[in-house]
């Protein structure tokens, strides 16, 4: 029975769509194929029976639109669908997934859409952007809307430029442990390949292989392997400004 994960943040641009698509991308690699020359070859002939699959509750849909352009270019490494109504979340269980990764709407107005993918699903992953004005949105979508439920959640810090220092990054941290929300030791970095990413309809498993493209790969692989996505156990989650110390 597949695992459904969603990603949820009633604040916009906090970047559901990206870690959504990513996850599902890095997760596939874990686990098909790992070694990079049957990788290659089941690329080539394709899978027909994806372990993983995104689906978009969201009705503005960018998930569609970046999964459209990735299958024009080479494909995807994961099967996807557009839900109209979360409840048909529940009727994928049966099928042959592991792992569901669901892209949610980031407005409060659509808070019945995110009430209903709760419903569904085994945990969620709130992405965080490093910014105050941030702190609301994820207070109330955790406080009002995922915790009275008492489902599994992290917090994770995302698309954090380094350029900008760790000031802004501890004070996010520092404001996770205050709470007491549970968080994500791994970060996920800004880089200008994730913003182009969907123009140029690639996943972060497709970027060129180069430096900047490798360190961009390694947050999404280091957060599903934290998460336990690729099969192993999860990794306790921390609460503190002590779990970003490597950053």
């Amino acid at each position: 029975m597949a695992l459904v994960h969603v990603i949820a943040n009633q604040k916009g641009g906090v970047g559901k769509t990206t870690l959504a698509v990513n996850l599902g991308a890095v997760t596939y690699d874990v686990l098909v194929n790992p070694e990079p020359i049957l990788r290659a070859a089941a690329e080539a002939v394709g899978d027909p029976e994806s372990p993983v699959m995104v689906a978009s509750t969201d009705p503005q849909a960018s998930s569609v639109w970046w999964s459209r352009r990735v299958e024009r270019q080479g494909g995807l490494p994961f099967d996807f669908a557009q839900i109209d109504d979360p409840r048909d979340l529940g009727k994928l269980r049966s099928l042959h997934y592991e792992h569901i990764f669901v892209d949610t709407p980031g407005s409060l107005e659509d808070e019945r859409i995110l009430q209903a993918a709760l419903d569904e699903c085994d945990d969620v992953l709130v992405p965080m952007v490093p910014e105050p004005l941030c702190y609301d949105p994820t207070a109330r979508t955790i406080e009002s809307v995922i915790g009275p439920r008492g489902i599994p959640y992290r917090v994770v810090v995302n698309s954090w430029d380094p350029r900008d220092g760790v000031p802004d990054l501890k004070q996010t941290a520092q404001f996770i442990q205050r709470k007491g929300w549970p968080m994500c030791n791994t970060v996920i970095r800004r880089y200008k390949l994730h913003a182009r990413a969907s123009a140029e309809g690639l996943v972060v498993t497709q970027y060129p292989r180069n430096r900047v493209a490798m360190e961009a790969r390694e947050d999404f692989f280091r957060l599903a392997l934290e998460m336990g996505f690729g099969g192993g156990a999860a990794v306790p989650p921390k609460s503190g400004p002590s779990s970003l110390e490597e950053v």
